[in-house]
Formats: C-alpha cells, structure tokens, sequence
C-alpha cells in the first residue's frame, strides 16, 4: 500500500481489510503496527476482540501486549497521545498535560453548543440514571422535557426502560457516546459526587442540586 492509499483510509474510507492488504507485505509489517493503524483510520473506539479480528491475532491478550508495548514507545519518544481504554474500546487519545489547548478548540466545538440548562440536566441524569423526567425537573425546578429531547436527538441520552410506578415514565440514562465525548472509560470515572460544589436555591421548595459536574470533562472532538 502507497503512501496515497493509506492517506485515504485514514482520511475517512475506514481501514482496508486486513484479510487483502496485510499478507502481501506480512514480513514487514508487526501486529502492533496493524493496531496503531487502525485505531489511527478509527474515529471511535475499537474493542480488543475487534481488533483481534481485524488484525488476525489469536487472543485477546495479544492485543493487550501489543497496545502496552505501542504506549511504552509512544512514552519513550514523548509523543503527545497514547491509546486510551474508553467506553470498553482502545481509541487514540491525546495525554493530560495538553488538556487547556484542547479546551480551546472543544470549547467552539462541543460546549458551546451545551448551553447550561443542558449541561445540568446531562449531569443529572449522568449521576442519578436511571431517572424519570419527573425527578429530573424536581431537581432542577423547572420543565425539562425540551432539553431532554435535544439531549436524546445528540446521542447523549436514551431510554433505559420504564419505572414501576403509576403511569409507568420512562426512565433516562446515558449511552455510549456520551462515554466517547467526554473521554470516559465507564461512568466510574465521573468525578465523585461528594466533591462537587452545590447550588443552595432561594426557594425552600427545591431540593440543593450539584453545580453541572460535567463542566469539569472536556469533550474530546465531540462536534456537537
């Protein structure tokens, strides 16, 4: 494969099969070369048995040991990414230290586009999933059911099922892209509840809630 043809496949028309491209150049090219290319033509994260698939690697710990050994070099040359375990998946990320210049151009990107009221109630149903919209707007004290559509028509929130009470609501979570843009392995990684600071409202009649949390997450090239 040229130079031109690996420069349209990352560009967008996704990785050449493994199956026609790699044999005729097997001698040259390492496993661990076939995974830092794929995941460079991926604009999401690739789970290990797809790239073992992909890469025509035996198991799972293979490609592991081949992630880890891509890392110590990206580490040794002090390059400003490595791959990352995201939403159960390996994506190529860029590292912490450069986090305030990437602000910047998520900022016009992604967070611009999140006003505050969507932010809030991103971050409710981020921490209280499942959730009805019922408990959402006694959190926030104000109708929320636009926001929520427009949090669903992003790809950030979905319906996870229905509550056992009168009427049956449909309960909120949150799905795997929200994962991806704001550079989470799994909602463990939210930062802890406990820590954030909390909004005492004037009326007695609505429950404290926490600032937006995820104000604190860079999106990483979400483009919303």
């Amino acid at each position: 494969m040229d130079r031109e043809e690996c420069l349209l496949t990352a560009g967008g028309a996704g990785p050449v099969p493994v199956s026609e491209e790699v044999p005729t150049v097997r001698g040259q090219i390492q496993p661990a070369q076939i995974i830092e290319a794929l995941l460079f033509a991926s604009d999401s994260p690739l789970s290990a048995s797809r790239l073992a698939e992909l890469a025509g690697l035996s198991s799972l710990s293979a490609v592991r040991l081949c992630i880890a050994d891509l890392n110590d070099k990206y580490r040794e040359a002090g390059l400003s990414f490595r791959i990352e375990e995201i939403a159960r998946g390996y994506q190529m990320m860029t590292r912490p230290e450069y986090q305030p210049w990437l602000a910047r151009l998520a900022k016009s990107q992604a967070q611009m586009r999140l006003s505050p009221a969507a932010l809030e109630t991103l971050s409710i149903i981020a921490y209280k999933q499942p959730i009805i919209r019922a408990d959402i707007e006694a959190i926030r004290g104000v109708s929320c059911g636009e926001v929520v559509n427009r949090l669903r028509e992003m790809g950030l929130v979905k319906i996870v099922g229905r509550a056992e009470i009168i009427g049956r609501p449909m309960l909120y979570g949150t799905t795997r892209k929200f994962l991806e843009v704001f550079g989470l392995a799994d909602l463990d990684d939210l930062p802890p509840l406990e820590t954030l600071a909390v909004h005492r409202p004037a009326s007695p009649c609505v429950r404290d809630q926490p600032e937006p949390a995820l104000q604190t997450l860079v999106p990483i090239g979400a483009g919303l």
